[in-house]
């Protein structure tokens, strides 16, 4: 089984223990799942997956791959005797050596007797069947990316781990590569632990998402999750767009709370956890999440006039300056007919919202 399971994994870099790369993660990905570490430079994602791969010794914790121990403090497991391929951002491969050589390396190192029948199998399975002779000059960079995948599924890697492998592409290519890789996941069967600071990437590809800040795992879920109903303030900043309303919040019973916002307007809302009593709170709305209507004032009571309006292509966002002071995105449809300049109502989907509790 090609299960992970990593337990209260720590990692310091020169000493500095207040400020540790990697503090106390614990994560389990399940075999054949596609596992994505998210979030911004810095945040612990990269040294998670070189402790994984073996390249790192943690200072505490343990990681496992099914019943097996690989790392702790006291031995590592070699990273080239772990069952796990890699491909590196920058793709790492020879530019004097063909695509065939590429490809062929790690099991000319095993004196595998099968390589030229492998390396067309792995070839095959990434679409360069027909580019053995090619060297990496000759390759865009999809194909050289590819072949880095190649010749990390050449040797039957039970784990594949990926270090921010479609970083370096143009924004189309990226998108179709997307494609491509969860694609060659499902048919392979493997399991993927992928990096990416990118979260259209991470909610495209992965099976669960693993939301990383300062070292430390702030949510794992799917990507519905993470993005819908994100842990903490943190995770709903990250994972996209949202509209920050300042208020009050008090507890109603039977897992209710009532939000009032600085006009008076109120909200029946799903009371967070840790409210008891009255106190300061965040309503966190995405701009998908709020509807404009003709009418001034709404059932709820919110209003606003429109300041700006920009076309994307395939939706429409306006920013809408409330009665009482701050100004919101709102996204819709292209052909939506609001102008600047426009009173408009706006209505919030509370099902689709978060609210924190202020410290």
């Amino acid at each position: 089984m090609a299960s992970i399971t990593i337990r209260n994994l720590s990692k310091t870099y020169g000493g500095v223990a207040d400020a540790p790369a990697v503090r106390d993660v614990n994560i389990a990905v399940p075999d054949g799942t596609f596992l994505t570490l998210l979030g911004p430079s810095g945040c612990g994602k990269t040294t998670t997956l070189r402790l994984i791969a073996g390249y790192i010794t943690p200072d505490s914790g343990e990681i496992r791959v099914g019943e097996r121990q690989v790392s702790s403090p006291a031995a590592v497991v070699p990273p080239e005797q772990r069952g796990m391929g890699m491909v590196f951002q920058n793709y790492a491969i020879w530019p004097h050596k063909t695509v065939f050589e590429n490809v062929a390396f790690g099991l000319k190192l095993r004196r595998d007797a099968n390589v030229q029948k492998k390396v067309a199998q792995s070839l095959e399975q990434v679409g360069l069947s027909g580019y053995e002779n090619r060297f990496p000059n000759e390759l865009s960079g999809g194909q050289q990316q590819r072949v880095a995948l190649a010749r990390s599924l050449v040797v039957e890697p039970e784990i594949l781990l990926l270090d921010e492998p479609l970083s370096n592409l143009d924004a189309k290519l990226r998108e179709h590569m997307r494609s491509e890789l969860k694609d060659l996941q499902r048919r392979t069967g493997i399991t993927f632990v992928y990096v990416t600071h990118d979260q259209a990437e991470a909610l495209a590809l992965s099976d669960q998402i693993v939301v990383m800040h300062r070292g430390e795992v702030q949510q794992v879920g799917t990507p519905f999750e993470v993005y819908e109903r994100p842990a903490n303030r943190l995770v709903a900043d990250f994972m996209g767009l949202m509209n920050s309303f300042q208020g009050q919040i008090e507890p109603e019973g039977n897992g209710l709370a009532r939000l009032q916002l600085p006009d008076g307007t109120r909200f029946d809302v799903v009371a967070p956890p840790g409210l008891t009593a009255p106190q300061g709170a965040e309503l966190v709305v995405r701009p998908e999440n709020i509807t404009l209507s003709a009418q001034a004032v709404d059932a709820l009571g919110l209003k606003g006039v429109v300041t700006a309006q920009t076309f994307l292509g395939n939706l429409m966002e306006l920013t809408v300056k409330l009665s009482f002071g701050p100004e919101v995105r709102v996204q819709s449809h292209p052909l939506t007919k609001f102008n600047v300049g426009d009173a408009v109502g706006l209505q919030l989907n509370l099902a689709s919202a978060s609210v924190f509790l202020k410290a």
